[in-house]
């Protein structure tokens, strides 16, 4: 049954994908009111947003809420987060076309989506086997080169790719990973939900500068939990 409803799934991809013009002008009012009126500003950001098409990370029966103003229900109990808290935490992190970025939780894989519009290459890993197959299938069919997919544990990071200039955490952990901060190269930036599962969380900036270490509290955000993999156990 999951396998049939998953081939539907990649055909209402391919075949909601033609319809451009229709979901344009969607993300177009998306981002005038729901993005940079909210004070999101950077042209790169507002350019990715506008491009990637939302409506294909989320499941058919929610593709006509897909550039509402909120989070939406994804496969294995996840979510795909608000347009609003993508774009925010996207610009927050400075990215640029040099840069290499480290997802720590690909979910549908729209972050990455939009983050490998901008930067150099993302490497994003879920802990979730069917979600990351999921997220690589809709990412290779939109044609992204740029973007690699694992499935695995993210408290560790990707160490044989360190260290990344840019480090997103799309899931709340009790505490910022050592690791990650580890993997963060010099000069770059880690932005992470902090807080306990069920509340509503710190969304936190790190900074690295001369192996100096800095946290910066932003604001307050939901988030599923940071799951570990003795989680499933």
């Amino acid at each position: 049954m999951y396998v049939y409803l998953y081939i539907i799934a990649l055909i209402w991809l391919e075949m909601t994908y033609t319809q451009t013009d229709k979901y344009a002008s969607i993300r177009n009012k998306m981002v005038d009111s729901q993005i940079e009126s909210r004070g999101v500003s950077d042209p790169y950001v507002l350019r990715a947003m506008r491009k990637v098409p939302r409506h294909l990370f989320v499941s058919p029966e929610y593709g006509e809420d897909a550039y509402g103003d909120y989070p939406l229900p994804i496969s294995h109990g996840q979510t795909i987060s608000q347009p609003y808290i993508v774009a925010y935490m996207t610009e927050i992190v400075n990215p640029s076309k040099h840069k290499k970025v480290l997802e720590i939780g690909t979910g549908s894989g729209y972050q990455a989506a939009v983050l490998a519009e901008i930067a150099d290459s993302v490497f994003t890993i879920e802990i979730v086997d069917e979600l990351a197959r999921e997220a690589s299938s809709t990412l290779n069919k939109l044609g992204y080169k740029n973007i690699y997919v694992r499935s695995g544990d993210g408290y560790n990071g990707w160490p044989e790719h360190a260290p990344f200039d840019i480090i997103i955490v799309t899931a709340a952990a009790d505490q910022i990973p050592t690791p990650l901060i580890d993997q963060l190269a010099d000069g770059g930036r880690l932005v992470i939900p902090v807080g306990k599962p069920g509340n509503v969380q710190e969304l936190k900036l790190v900074t690295k500068k001369k192996g100096k270490v800095e946290t910066e509290r932003l604001i307050y955000v939901r988030f599923v939990p940071f799951k570990r993999k003795q989680d499933n156990l």
